[in-house]
Order: C-alpha cells, then sequence, then structure tokens
C-alpha cells in the first residue's frame, strides 16, 4: 500500500497568492507554491464529506471548451466543499472561433456575474484573454501546450506526501513532451523547488527550447531514469499532431513504455505517476499501473480536489 507521509499537524494558514489569478506555473515563487501545497495537505486529510462554508455566496462557473471528467469533477467538488455554488458550463467545440467570438463567450460569461471562472480551453492563452477583460478571477484549468497550473501543483504534493520531500529528489517526465502543457507547468514548478528534472522522449517530441528551462534531456528510457526518485509518464496527444512525428504504439512502447525491466534503472523505491487518461501497453505496462506499491496514478487524483481547494481559497482571499 502507498505509504503517505503527514507532513501538518495543525491547520495552516490559507495560501498566499500575488495575484487574483492563477493562469500558470512560471512566475510563481517558492513561497506561494509551499502555501498552496500546505494548505491542500491539510485538506488532503479532512474527512471529504465535510463542508467549510468560509465561501457561501461565492459563485464559481466551470467553463470547458474541452472534454474533461477529473479536472471538471475534481473543481467541482473543491468549490462545493468549501461551500461556494459551482455551476457547469460545457462549450461545443463547433462553436469555437478565435477572436472577437471569444471576448464575445467572455462578455456573456462576466454578465452573469460570477466570483470565479475555471477555463479550459484548446487554445494557449485564452485563460488569460478572459482575464483581461473580465473583473472576476480565473483560474487555468487547461490551456492547448501552455499550461495546467493545479495539476503539477497536485504532481508535486502527491510526490511529497510519499517521499517526504520535494528539494533534491530527481524526477523524470517522460513521453509526448512537445505537446504537453503538464510538462510545461510540472517543468516550471519543480525546477523552482530545486528537483533535478530530466525529459525523456523521442527526438520529435522534444522542445529545443527545453534546455534552456534547466533540464536535462534524453532520447533513451533507460538512461534518463536512471536512479531517479520519481516517474511522470505522459500520453501521446495524437490530436495535437501532424501525424509524421508520432511513433507507432507499438514501436513507442518498445522504446519508452515504462515496464518492469526498464524500472529496474530508477530508483529501488521510485514512484510512478500519469495525469491521465492512461494508455495501458503504450506508456505503461498494466502491472505497472495497478502495482499499489509504486504507483501513484489513483492517489494523484484523490490529491486533486485538495489542491483545487486551496487554489479556489487561495483565489478568494487574493479578491479581498
Amino acid at each position: 500500500m502507498n505509504k503517505i507521509h503527514k507532513i501538518n499537524k495543525i491547520p495552516p494558514p490559507i495560501a498566499i497568492l500575488n495575484s487574483k489569478n492563477l493562469l500558470s506555473i512560471e512566475g510563481m515563487n517558492k513561497l506561494e507554491i509551499n502555501s498552496l501545497l500546505d494548505r491542500a495537505d491539510y485538506f488532503a486529510d479532512l474527512d471529504p464529506l465535510k463542508i467549510i462554508k468560509t465561501l457561501n455566496g461565492y459563485v464559481i462557473l466551470n467553463v470547458f471548451f474541452e472534454n474533461s471528467t477529473r479536472t471538471r469533477v475534481s473543481f467541482e467538488l473543491a468549490g462545493r466543499r468549501l461551500g461556494a455554488e459551482v455551476i457547469n458550463i460545457s462549450v461545443d467545440k463547433s462553436s469555437i472561433k478565435k477572436g472577437e467570438s471569444l471576448l464575445d463567450t467572455a462578455n456573456t460569461l462576466s454578465a452573469m456575474k460570477p466570483n470565479l471562472l475555471i477555463v479550459r480551453h484548446p487554445e494557449s492563452g485564452a485563460p488569460k484573454l478572459f482575464s483581461d477583460y473580465l473583473n472576476c478571477s480565473i483560474v487555468n484549468a487547461g490551456d492547448g501546450r501552455h499550461e495546467h497550473p493545479t495539476q503539477a501543483l497536485l504532481d508535486a504534493l502527491t510526490i511529497r506526501r510519499r517521499l517526504g520531500r520535494i528539494e533534491g529528489l530527481k524526477i523524470a517526465i517522460c513521453g509526448d513532451i512537445l505537446n504537453s502543457r503538464v510538462a510545461r507547468s510540472n517543468i516550471h514548478l519543480l525546477t523552482t523547488l530545486g528537483v533535478e528534472v530530466r525529459c525523456i522522449a523521442p527526438p520529435t517530441l522534444m522542445p529545443k527550447s527545453l534546455k534552456n528551462l534547466g533540464v536535462n534531456c534524453f532520447n533513451s528510457l533507460k538512461d534518463g531514469i536512471n536512479n531517479v526518485n520519481a516517474i511522470m509518464l505522459l500520453r501521446l496527444q495524437s490530436e495535437r499532431m501532424s501525424g509524421t512525428e508520432s511513433p507507432s504504439k507499438r514501436e513507442y512502447y518498445r522504446f519508452y513504455g515504462l515496464d518492469e525491466e526498464k524500472l529496474s534503472m530508477a530508483h529501488h523505491d521510485a514512484v510512478i505517476m500519469h495525469p491521465g487518461p492512461m494508455n495501458r501497453g503504450v506508456e505503461i505496462a498494466s502491472s505497472l499501473a495497478d502495482n499499489e506499491d509504486r504507483s501513484l496514478i489513483k492517489t494523484q487524483v484523490e490529491i486533486g480536489v485538495a489542491i483545487r481547494m486551496a487554489t479556489i481559497e487561495a483565489v478568494y482571499n487574493a479578491q479581498k
């Protein structure tokens, strides 16, 4: 069974944000990140049926221009556990256009007078555009290839609760780095917290600019995960590929899919993570995905609600 390190014995203060929005991890400092992790760690140990009525009368709109289950439901549960009113709005992809139509959507949402918009959008920068035109706060729930800040936060807390620390660890991110907003947010967060970050991908899926972000790049999975403490696996985002850069699933699993043999190159108690959706037999062997001693994939989903509670509460506090 997964071992959980209890970090907080007393309730920490509400997390600190230097902005009323959470649009990206890039630009956040250690204090902001750690305060969110500390507060979420406290929430993670609370009875999930307990409602903290600090946000009574607070209106949250979940506005998702892309399909999502984990993230949308996680934000919804987080808001409701804080006592807020949460309304889900799913926008048909066929209605999405750049420019004025997105601004029209922003104006329509603004007329509803929400306190907070949770936005997921297939275009990078859409949450930033909303923040420029709306008076309410914006939390980015994933925008194109740009960032997914709360995913990186929940990944960090999942690791910290299991391994007891973040700073000084060696963490590998393996898969479709080129198209992954999760990878970008994790790179910014982990390097800020003093982690040695390794990125592993086929040459066609490895951004050329990565070395400027202070990470080590590998085209070999076995070399990249040598003695690492955690391995974050990413799916192949074929919907964002033109076709030429995508290997076959069989070829990808042979060289980059994590199995028992490749895992033996990592630290003896290295943990395995995946933001989902997970493709068994492509990024990871089923036996490892279901291995409760090594896999933290289920725990990531559980920690997601706590991180989003801390985020919503911090945004609320920053609005005062």
